[in-house]
């Protein structure tokens, strides 16, 4: 993404992958790019490729012990840290693993809310050295299931956080009156004209204009589902 001057309340991320060019079009739409535009976020993506050991680049290795597949190294890795970590010396490291505790709706407020910077590292063939893993801050999930990579799960990470720092979304209570904002409680149904499509009417209370009924089937509705 373009290295945009960030202020002192810009929160930045910086993604450590073998892909970089999977992100491009991610981090530069919707409310992303509004995010950058504005210097409330800056998105820089590091090839970790770039790292690589020897004349080939080399960034992974066979398992000790035996076992399919290969691990991510540790010099490498360690590197392209060390280079994202030049002007975010205080940044905290971001792990996208199946073993790490689960991504949700609190977690990404509380991440957008606070001063903290990140650098997420994306797994990829049969994830990390273990000690690249003890060098993080955090572990995350997205949930029981293995992906190929961990580029989607960053994307998702970061786009969860990002929209909820202050002045992303337009209206105030948007981030507050969504799913999940309170723990095990989703988000009420919505409609918009017209009135009546295939048969199916909107609620009656949506069009009353009462705004203290609407309230009450909100809540009524949101528990229910």
């Amino acid at each position: 993404m373009d290295n945009i001057s960030p202020s002192k309340n810009t929160k930045i991320f910086k993604v450590i992958t073998l892909f970089p060019e999977m992100f491009d079009k991610v981090f530069g739409q919707s409310m992303l790019w509004k995010a950058e535009k504005n210097g409330l976020a800056r998105f820089d993506i590091i090839d970790l490729r770039s790292f690589g050991v020897g004349p080939r680049k080399k960034v992974d290795d066979a398992i000790y012990g035996g076992g399919d597949g290969m691990l991510l190294m540790c010099e490498p890795t360690w590197n392209a840290i060390e280079f994202a970590k030049k002007d975010l010396p205080n940044a905290k490291i971001i792990v996208t693993t199946p073993r790490g505790n689960t991504w949700s709706q609190k977690t990404a407020a509380e991440f957008a809310l606070n001063d903290e910077n990140y650098i997420i590292l994306c797994g990829h063939y049969e994830g990390f050295d273990e000690r690249i893993i003890e060098w993080a801050d955090y572990e995350i999930s997205l949930g029981d299931f293995v992906m190929t990579g961990g580029e989607i799960p960053a994307m998702a990470i970061v786009d969860s956080i990002t929209r909820l720092i202050p002045g992303v979304l337009g209206g105030e209570t948007s981030a507050i009156d969504e799913s999940f904002s309170e723990e095990d409680i989703l988000e009420y149904p919505q409609y918009t004209r017209p009135e009546v499509f295939g048969g199916q009417k909107v609620p009656d209370v949506l069009l009353s204009g009462n705004h203290a009924e609407i309230a009450k089937w909100r809540e009524s509705m949101r528990k229910r589902k």
